[in-house]
């Protein structure tokens, strides 16, 4: 349904956009048509030509150099012109503002996270918006669209960190946070007077600008490539810290994981594209990296909001996870009885030794069922039955390992000793828990015993 509702949606905005109307020029605006670029922004939108090519007008489908001087003459915009690309791009943004809906008015995401992770959507959505207005020419029907995502040039490092920082360590926001939207307030400021233009004038500004970037171009550039790195490199200390949290499901460790990795490839391609922007150069193939990231980010989310929405809360959806065990028959004594012999089972009987061991054999020791063995090792310690059968294992081969100062033991014996069936399945388990391989360990052991 959502998806249907979603093609219905964009067809109607194409059927909307398609018949475009024409301008008539007045002022200058006419008579520099025969030195027409495609328009600059600032910002985040940085799209600038500095030889005059023609090919490159019919890669974006602008038409041949003929063709522009006929409109010269006519005194028209050329016509907009769809592309396979720019009909991915508006898909994706349409996509980004559903979802950004869906995630705002969602109850069950927790308020401060599904505004913040919702508006970062949204800025997201907002900017390949304006490249498909851009690539199409209907930024020149629309002059008013001039800058639409600008604004917004040092807003995704702060909500995407500010979002982190509250799933990952729920944060409690304070008066003095706001300074992070500080460098957006003054930002307003300086681009009111060119939004409060009029039609005309901003069309003349986006025909007009063929001589090179000025100095506030570059210093936007520069500034939002140093909003990008700071909050990046925070960001990333914020996504390292929550791995240590072993209240944390796997679930949430990977989508975590997946979001940190596509903002910082965005940023990686931002960080060459600007420089090169800067300094007069441009490269058609990182301009579109890094909207692609952007439409990476989007779908993704899109994906996780209808496949795994709790995951968006972070540690806070841990208490939301196990709805499913609403109407279950176990009671609270009950569980904890049965928590405390199953921790005798592996603390004493260290049942998760045997290979063979699985959550059948696991509840016939506990003489209950698999439901009610699966639902106290949820609700009591925030992990899968076979997450937790790997933090016993690992736990029990670092000691080995530690106490191995000789270094006699092969790691294939260390594996076979705490239950796993191969060396394949043990090193990953191992470099999971503790970022290092199970050789690297017992090097760094051995080196510390020394």
């Amino acid at each position: 349904m959502r998806q249907s509702g979603i093609t219905v949606l964009f067809l109607l905005v194409c059927e909307l956009c398609y018949p475009s109307l024409s301008i008539d020029f007045r002022g200058e605006a006419s008579n520099r048509m025969t030195s027409y670029l495609l328009p600059n922004l600032m910002g985040s939108n940085d799209y600038d030509l500095r030889e005059f090519d023609s090919e490159y007008f019919v890669g974006y489908g602008l038409g041949t150099l003929e063709n522009i001087k006929e409109t010269t003459a006519g005194h028209e915009i050329p016509e907009p012109e769809l592309s396979t690309l720019s009909f991915i791009y508006l898909y994706v943004a349409l996509i980004g503002f559903y979802i950004a809906i869906i995630l705002h008015f969602n109850k069950k995401v927790e308020f401060v996270a599904k505004v913040l992770i919702s508006g970062f959507i949204f800025l997201h959505s907002v900017f390949i918006l304006h490249i498909f207005l851009y690539i199409t020419k209907y930024q020149l029907q629309f002059p008013h669209t001039y800058r639409i995502s600008t604004v917004f040039s040092f807003l995704y490092g702060p909500l995407l960190y500010l979002y982190f920082k509250r799933i990952t360590h729920q944060y409690k926001f304070k008066k003095i946070d706001l300074l992070h939207f500080l460098p957006t307030v003054l930002f307003i400021i300086y681009l009111i007077p060119g939004y409060l233009l009029p039609a005309d004038q901003k069309l003349e500004i986006m025909l007009s600008r063929t001589d090179g970037r000025s100095f506030s171009d570059v210093a936007i550039i520069v500034f939002k490539l140093l909003s990008l790195l700071t909050y990046g490199y925070f960001i990333r200390k914020l996504y390292v810290s929550s791995k240590k949290n072993t209240e944390l499901s796997s679930e949430n460790s990977k989508w975590q994981k997946n979001i940190f990795v596509i903002h910082m490839l965005y940023v990686v391609c931002y960080s060459a594209y600007g420089f090169l922007l800067a300094n007069n150069m441009t490269i058609g193939f990182l301009y579109h990296m890094q909207v692609m990231c952007m439409a990476l980010m989007v779908m993704y989310l899109g994906y996780s909001a209808n496949v795994q929405p709790a995951v968006f809360n972070g540690s806070y959806s841990l208490s939301k996870l196990f709805y499913k065990y609403e109407k279950s028959g176990l009671t609270k004594s009950l569980s904890l009885e049965l928590k405390d012999s199953l921790i005798l089972l592996f603390d004493e009987e260290k049942i998760y030794k045997d290979s063979s061991i699985c959550l059948e054999a696991l509840s016939n020791r506990l003489n209950t069922t698999r439901h009610n063995t699966s639902q106290v090792i949820n609700e009591h310690f925030h992990m899968s039955f076979h997450e937790l059968i790997n933090r016993y294992r690992i736990r029990e081969a670092k000691e080995i390992l530690n106490n191995d100062v000789q270094k006699n033991l092969n790691i294939i014996d260390v594996a076979y000793e705490v239950g796993y069936n191969n060396k394949v399945t043990f090193n990953k388990a191992f470099k999971k828990d503790t970022q290092l391989t199970p050789s690297q360990y017992q090097r760094m052991a051995l080196s510390s015993a020394m």
